[in-house]
């Protein structure tokens, strides 16, 4: 079942920032879900799709550790980017990297990933 981007967004007080320096970011899935699938057998086309999203360099994401390591263009996503999208702070950082990621969510439902 493919859900909406906003419905995802509903999610995201459950991930935190596990780790970040400028131009590297480890997010951490504290509490998953149940009505979320696990990407499973498409991780491999998720971190192929997530190799093309403006401002992204590379993305590897830990199914058991229920992590996500990026690495990322601060010139084009700010640092501060991260923190107000995942509390839900209104500001323009934030709301340059929701649209990366409204795109990049676009494009892998229609890829059918």
């Amino acid at each position: 079942m493919i859900v909406a981007f906003e419905e995802l967004r509903d999610h995201l007080s459950g991930v935190r920032i596990a780790h970040h320096i400028r131009g590297r970011i480890r997010l951490k899935l504290e509490t998953y879900p149940a009505d979320l699938a696990l990407p499973g057998k498409h991780t491999h086309k998720l971190q192929a799709v997530a190799k093309r999203i403006p401002g992204f360099h590379s993305v590897r994401i830990n199914l058991l550790a229920l992590s996500c390591a990026v690495e990322y263009d601060p010139a084009v996503i700010p640092d501060q980017a991260w923190r107000d999208f995942l509390t839900g702070t209104d500001s323009p950082a934030a709301a340059t990297l929701e649209q990366i990621l409204r795109e990049t969510y676009q494009e892998i439902i229609n890829a059918k990933l």
